[in-house]
């Protein structure tokens, strides 16, 4: 199972990015996919989860109205479009899936929300 993140970077408060998470190594749309973020000094939390065929999402309350999380099965990859950035959305975002009783992460990528 490989989970390779890209679409981190610096964005001003206001601004927006997608993250993307390209997977392989296993059946991708026979799996929910998810987006954690982890601030220094802080617990990894959930923010967004898709379900297998994307019919259902949910999202923590904090990015509730400003993310949404996408898949595309053809292409393997799950997306995370990030609008209305604030300070507090500055974390590395890892993508996740559970496999069985196997919990695979990827290496994450930076997003830094400042002026």
């Amino acid at each position: 199972v490989q989970l390779v993140e890209s679409g981190g970077g610096l964005v001003q408060p206001g601004g927006s990015l997608r993250l993307s998470c390209a997977a392989s190594g296993f059946t991708f749309s026979s799996y929910a996919m998810s987006w954690y973020r982890q601030a220094p000094g802080k617990e990894r939390e959930l923010v967004a989860r898709i379900t297998v065929a994307g019919g259902s999402t949910n999202y923590a309350d904090s990015v509730k109205g400003r993310f949404t999380i996408s898949r595309d099965n053809a292409k393997n990859t799950v997306y995370l479009q990030m609008n209305s950035l604030k300070p507090e959305d500055t974390a590395v975002y890892y993508c996740y899936v559970g496999i069985l009783l196997g919990r695979y992460w990827g290496q994450g990528t930076q997003v830094t929300v400042s002026s």
